[in-house]
């Protein structure tokens, strides 16, 4: 492959092949920087409500090696996050997972790797109306000091009720543009990254005060994962942990939108790898203060009290900040509303890009004459988002705890997909280019996507267990087992009906399978920063 000035911007016009390569997509170019993209991808993340979600489940499977498992979940982001850097690179496609794997695997592979990615979207969607609207209740109990008001979230009819009413508003804000979206985004992050400091630290002071008799001092075992006491454990831990970090992803389906870069990484890519490296030291340093604070108990704020496990903080906010527990609740209330609002972005535009390579239905890839958003694919993503949470919301008993176990199983499955789609996609020219080329490109990735595909097929068995999760079950089978069975032998027929209806994409005639070496409506891919 030719060599190319590093220093110079990378280039955002291509000349592409009309049948077979990647194209634009009529999204507005150079919208958003390096900042805009690291503060939408942290929203998306939601470290607020993703902890609080989060922390529960991870502790009842591992307990003390709760920091662990989240350090662990984060070697294969960063394994996975390394795939995706070189893909983009290559291919900056707002479709990511489904173009990539099109790209690399073929396009009926493509087509589950971009179902996995709307699927699991659509999971956390509705966990995250689901956090907003209890913690809604929560901040308005706080300021009346009226504790019955807090109750009022557990009427399913008046919490599917308000769970719409924000996943309207969180829509209507994407509607109108990725301006709109990026200045709201910036109040919001601001706002619950300050709270979240302040949180973290006045656990680690609760956990050395005498008088509460949970709290200990962190210890180096709790950093060891292999500690954790079987491999089931450590697998359903890790998907939990790999929840917490997944989001992250968001920003590279930006990357028709991000402005040109100066450096030889792309705008999205440098805001990619700066969040996954603040979300390592947050989450760990989270978790140890949880731990410490709270302890393992099955009573009041422990961390294995059923009662409190599909959303910790709200059990932990007086305990810890005592009167000033308005505002960590304000937080994570502003973070879920946040991160619906950015969270949309990605399934919306991934249902564009299948539209416009004919994998889904063309009338799914509009784009608003005024706004420039994927109004239609953005309605849609939202409308079944909701409608999943209604129904989640009448059969399972901790609905949260259920869709958070079952989005982990959804993200192991398409990143391990994305993952793989660059050592086979780069087989060829990563050995022409040197070691550091074979090991960012293929050799890391490669090890990231066989992890967290075992990962998904490890939870998917455990998960049939009717203990798994909650405990729901449907007739003895795991609630969290069936979520997945049938989110993903749902994404099976639709895309054989696809394929009898638009048949040429999954010819391979619209986005050919090609390889680095092959495909002439690739990028230059600039160089890894490890040497050859």
């Amino acid at each position: 492959m030719a060599k190319y000035d590093l220093n110079a911007p990378e280039p955002r016009t291509r000349t592409l092949d009309s049948v077979t390569g990647i194209s634009k997509k009529g999204l507005p170019s150079g919208t958003v920087g390096v900042m805009g993209a690291l503060v939408i991808g942290l929203s998306v993340c939601a470290p607020a409500y993703t902890l609080t979600a989060a922390i529960g489940p991870a502790a009842s499977e591992v307990g003390y090696q709760t920091p662990a498992i989240f350090l662990m979940g984060f070697i294969p982001m960063l394994l996975v996050a390394l795939g995706y850097r070189a893909l983009n690179s290559a291919m900056p496609d707002s479709g990511t997972s489904f173009t990539w794997a099109a790209r690399a695997f073929g396009p009926w592979v493509g087509w589950m790797a971009g179902w996995g990615l709307i699927a699991a979207t659509v999971l956390v969607l509705s966990n995250l109306a689901g956090i907003a609207v209890e913690f809604l209740f929560q901040s308005i109990s706080i300021l009346m000091n009226n504790p019955e008001i807090a109750e009022i979230s557990d009427n399913k009819f008046i919490n599917i009720l308000v769970c719409l009413c924000f996943m309207a508003v969180a829509t209507l804000i994407s509607y109108r543009g990725m301006t709109s979206t990026k200045i709201f985004q910036y109040i919001t992050v601001i706002f619950q990254m300050a709270i979240m400091v302040w949180f973290i630290v006045a656990m680690f002071v609760g956990a050395a005060d005498p008088a509460n008799a949970a709290g200990q001092l962190p210890e180096l075992s709790w950093f060891n994962p292999l500690e954790v006491d079987s491999f089931s454990a450590f697998a359903a831990g890790i998907a939990v942990s790999i929840f917490v970090y997944w989001g992250w992803d968001t920003i590279l389906t930006m990357g028709e939108e991000t402005k040109p870069s100066k450096g030889r990484l792309s705008t999205e890519s440098k805001a990619a790898m700066i969040l996954v490296l603040i979300l390592v030291v947050l989450y760990v340093g989270t978790a140890a203060a949880t731990v410490a604070f709270a302890g393992l108990g099955e009573t009041g704020t422990g961390l294995n009290n059923p009662s409190i496990a599909e959303n910790v903080f709200a059990a932990l906010a007086h305990p810890v900040m005592g009167p000033a527990a308005i505002m960590l609740s304000l937080a994570i209330l502003v973070s879920a509303m946040a991160s619906i609002n950015s969270t949309a972005i990605s399934p919306a535009r991934t249902l564009l890009a299948m539209s416009h390579y004919g994998a889904l239905p063309p009338a799914i890839k509009k784009i608003h004459p005024k706004f420039k958003s994927p109004y239609v694919a953005l309605m849609l993503s939202s409308i079944v988002a909701s409608v999943f949470y209604a129904i989640m919301r009448f059969i399972s008993e901790d609905v949260l705890w259920d869709t958070i176990t079952a989005l982990g199983m959804m993200v192991c499955f398409y990143y391990g997909i994305t993952a793989l789609a660059s050592p086979w996609y780069f087989r060829k020219t990563a050995r022409k280019e040197g070691f550091g080329a074979v090991l960012s490109r293929v050799i890391l990735p490669g090890i990231g996507g066989i992890l967290l595909l075992i990962v998904f097929v490890q939870t998917t068995i455990d998960s049939m267990d009717p203990a798994f999760g909650s405990g729901s079950n449907v007739g003895g089978i795991g609630l969290v087992g069936i979520i997945g069975v049938v989110v993903l032998g749902l994404g099976v027929v639709l895309m054989f009906v696809q394929a009898r209806s638009t048949p040429a994409f999954f010819r391979g005639e619209i986005l050919a399978k090609a390889d680095a070496e092959s495909d002439t409506s690739a990028m230059p891919v600039f160089d890894d920063g490890l040497g050859s």
